[in-house]
């Protein structure tokens, strides 16, 4: 029983330590902001201030995964290349192990007790009472996380300490180091935080649980495991992810694997001839020592290595369906192109909007479909700038060699749409409160407009179905004037005194908002489908009917 209660305890701490860690992660990522994310950009002129500038990053903001997100984002927009993103992220697998010493230093060398639960109690309560979103809520935040991690430290050591004195671990250490590399390599992948391996191999070395030279492979497994959540994250990513991921995981594999064969004599190095012999600082030395030899390893090599994960993560398919098989400069084809194009845009537009009321378009594409709706928006965003870029080469070439009306009305049909969906975007906020409320008036609303959104966006999903045929100019007057009326009656509907009496001011604000980004939703959709499906002179007649939100 006794042993049980010390598991317990040592899984307690864990979980402490790596929730501490979380609200120093997301604190720091909200406080580094803008000033950060230009240093970093700046160190990329040169792959040693790259390296350095990722060292000098991830030591600050403790958090390799915020300093991954942002390298990621400028490869995404083309502002680093490649070449500089490896070393950046060379240079952030340094600076991680900072934690590694503030742990060594603050939580092995000094009585952290006498300041980790003041510092917990302080800090979660001011974090508790001040502003949501201020600097002060982050800083608070920051600070609990920074108790938070010496607590679950604690917990740690004294589950560590029972633990031994309840249970034999001693014949561990006889175990072959390939295990305890294994052990390092799961147990980090399962908890996605070398930081907590390292408190965990720390307390176990404190305690003589496990000798050095065993430390040692369970801290090359956590080198391992703590970055093979980024080849998973990345599998159907763009190729600039893969080829960041990829290259992070090689360089830990490689230099980890490399290591591993000279475990020995890189032991005594450290404790014969470095003269390290304290455990628990010889383990967070080697720590440190094992990224220094990835870095010089690898940053001879940085070009050459960037070549071949660009030749080998190649951009493998554009989110375009049809634009890119045909050159603009191929101008009638080129339109018909961009025709099926925007067709494809409005389908996946349509399945986004009822997707976000838990309801599916029945013509969206099922690849489309199956993204989580933040992505889907994202998704969106980009198909709508590279029809917009394909329409506008397009127009230009096509000057005086064929009639440009449609060519335009395609340009405004594709905007429109895309205002449709910002509009279902703008709105997903209130959509959830409204959604999980309590009050019968406001879950009555949603449910009202999940109906309408049904009603409205599965009658344009069926225009734009294999099966669609003629009559599309009476399909959207029958459609739009439909629309004119529900949005009346649900404004008058708002205004009667039953809902007026039955929700606060605030409320009523929310339900005045969420329908009018709806009704907006449905007037940018009906007008970019007036472009898509009529010619010129029908979609002219559509532009003078009366407006029903202005």
């Amino acid at each position: 029983m006794t042993g049980s209660i010390d598991i317990w305890k040592l899984l307690a701490g864990v979980a402490i330590f790596m929730i501490g860690m979380g609200y120093m992660e997301q604190s720091l990522q909200q406080l580094a902001g803008r000033p950060f994310k230009l240093f970093l950009r700046r160190q990329t002129s040169h792959t040693l201030k790259a390296v350095l500038g990722g060292t000098v990053v991830t030591a600050l903001l403790q958090s390799s995964s915020v300093v991954n997100l942002m390298v990621l984002a400028f490869v995404g927009a083309g502002v680093i290349t490649t070449r500089n993103a490896l070393a950046i992220m060379l240079g952030s697998n340094l600076g991680t192990t900072v934690s590694s010493w503030v742990i060594l230093l603050l939580g092995f060398r000094f009585n952290v007790d006498l300041v980790a639960l003041p510092l917990t109690a302080v800090a979660g309560i001011a974090m508790v009472l001040s502003p949501p979103d201020s600097r002060l809520a982050y800083w608070s935040r920051f600070l609990t996380g920074l108790g938070f991690l010496f607590v679950g430290l604690g917990l740690m050591k004294t589950g560590m300490e029972q633990l031994g004195l309840s249970s034999d671990l001693m014949h561990f250490r006889h175990y072959p180091a390939v295990f305890f590399f294994l052990l390092g390599l799961v147990i980090t992948a399962l908890i996605q935080s070398s930081s907590a391996m390292v408190a965990l191999t720390l307390s176990a070395v404190n305690l003589d649980a496990v000798s050095l030279y065993s430390a040692t492979a369970i801290i090359l497994g956590s080198e391992i495991g703590t970055v093979l959540k980024l080849p998973l994250a990345s599998m159907k990513g763009t190729a600039v992810k893969k080829r960041t991921a990829y290259g992070n995981l090689l360089f830990n594999s490689v230099t980890v694997l490399l290591i591993l064969l000279f475990l020995g004599p890189i032991n005594r190095l450290i404790t014969g001839w470095l003269g390290i012999t304290e455990p628990t600082l010889a383990l967070v030395f080697f720590q440190s020592l094992t990224n220094l030899i990835c870095i010089l390893l690898f940053y001879p090599s940085l070009d050459l290595l960037a070549r071949f994960l660009d030749r080998r993560f190649r951009q493998a398919s554009t989110i375009t369906r049809y634009i890119h098989q045909v050159s603009p400069e191929q101008t009638d084809w080129g339109s018909e192109a961009l025709r099926m194009e925007t067709g494809h845009f409005f389908r996946c537009a349509i399945g986004f909007c009822l997707d976000c009321f838990g309801q599916r378009g029945s013509h969206a594409p099922p690849d489309f479909l199956e993204r989580p709706t933040a992505e889907q928006y994202g998704y969106l965003k980009a198909l709508y700038g590279q029809i917009h870029e394909y329409a506008i080469n397009l127009q230009r070439l096509a000057a005086k060699k064929v009639p440009l009306e449609k060519i335009s009305q395609l340009i405004s049909s594709a905007r429109n749409g895309m205002y449709a969906a910002k509009s279902i975007q703008d709105a997903r906020k209130d959509l959830e409160q409204l959604r999980n409320s309590s009050n019968d008036i406001k879950y009555n609303f949603y449910l009202q407009t999940a109906r309408i959104i049904q009603e409205f966006y599965g009658r344009l999903d069926n225009m734009l179905g294999p099966a669609a045929g003629p009559g599309s100019e009476q399909a959207l007057l029958a459609t739009y004037q439909a629309v004119t009326v529900r949005y009346t009656d649900m404004l008058r509907e708002l205004y009667q005194e039953p809902v007026a009496l039955r929700v606060n001011e605030t409320d009523i604000t929310t339900l005045l908002n969420f329908n009018r980004e709806v009704f907006t939703s449905f007037k940018a959709m009906l007008f970019g489908l007036k472009d898509y499906l009529l010619d010129e002179k029908q979609a002219a007649y559509f532009e003078e009917l009366p407006g029903f939100i202005h």
